[in-house]
């Protein structure tokens, strides 16, 4: 058990809840009847999808060779011998019908809410949140191996997390959404980008051509600061549209800032790769924050 519990990288977790839970702060802002079950369903399907993606990656790394005795961030359970291809596979199997299941019960206690066609629309993305999390680091041709795992994760951590989380609680489209979205896409791109900083050396070797990989580390970091700076900015502009006036509350997510800008001056400063893995679950810690103080001073 506690080698699947290392498996299921508990520090990425948080990042996933954290942008279900923006999705669901921005549902309350809508000020309709919220049924528990669906909030509960929608957490859950999120949590499975996110482990069936850290154990796809495991399997996947360690059958490409992106993890190997060399690698700087912390050991997979594959590479290490903890857990065995054959285990992992099971265990990417469990997850996969665990989030089909959760997925079509939340889809079930959200139809009064967006109908058929909305229940068709949201399985089929779910479908493609599953092949997603399997295809990242497994197949022939890994779209993580070519530089897309950033426009992946954007899309489904941002877009689809916050904005589908919205539309399951509310049932509309809400084009003001996609503010904050994009801010919880990014800081996940940032946690994505700050890992695959830390492993540009195996990466290479290994032939996965992550974006750190391809442009290098000095301009990994300048990537980085513009993520960072571009998703502190979105929330923001958000908030001083959708409020006539703005009060010190409904700013109260401006304080976590400091957090952000101190790990941005600390990235700039590391020279030893292997020094931004602390930093993965600080960014992970202040993105809740930010989540939940922004959820506190506008929701409620």
């Amino acid at each position: 058990m506690k080698n699947w519990i290392e498996a299921f990288r508990l520090r990425t977790l948080m990042l996933s809840l954290a942008c279900i839970l923006m999705g669901v702060f921005l549902a309350k802002m809508s000020h309709v009847d919220i049924d528990i079950l669906s909030i509960i369903f929608t957490f859950l399907t999120a949590l499975f999808l996110q482990i069936l993606s850290n154990l796809a990656n495991d399997y996947g790394d360690s059958k490409h060779g992106a993890d190997h005795d060399g690698r700087k961030g912390p050991k997979r359970t594959v590479q290490s011998g903890k857990i065995s291809p054959a285990q992992m596979l099971n265990g990417i199997i469990l997850f996969v019908v665990l989030s089909l299941i959760s997925g079509i019960l939340l889809l079930y206690f959200c139809m009064p809410t967006i109908g058929n066609s909305g229940a068709i629309s949201l399985f089929v993305l779910g479908i493609a949140a599953i092949i997603a999390a399997i295809t990242y680091t497994n197949g022939k041709k890994p779209y993580g191996y070519i530089g897309l795992g950033d426009i992946s994760v954007f899309i489904f951590f941002g877009l689809i997390a916050v904005g589908g989380t919205y539309y399951l609680l509310v049932g509309c489209i809400n084009i003001m959404v996609l503010l904050p979205a994009i801010s919880c896409g990014l800081f996940s791109v940032g946690v994505l980008n700050l890992n695959n900083m830390r492993d540009i050396d195996s990466d290479l070797q290994a032939g996965k051509n992550s974006i750190p990989a391809r442009i290098g580390f000095a301009k990994s970091k300048i990537y980085h600061y513009n993520i960072i700076v571009i998703a502190l900015l979105c929330t923001l502009v958000f908030v001083m549209f959708y409020n006539e006036m703005p009060t010190w509350k409904n700013l109260s997510f401006v304080a976590c800032y400091p957090f952000f800008l101190k790990q941005l001056f600390t990235i700039k400063s590391t020279t030893v790769k292997q020094n931004l893995d602390p930093m993965l679950k600080q960014l992970a810690i202040s993105t809740m924050l930010f989540v939940v103080l922004f959820g506190l001073g506008n929701a409620f």
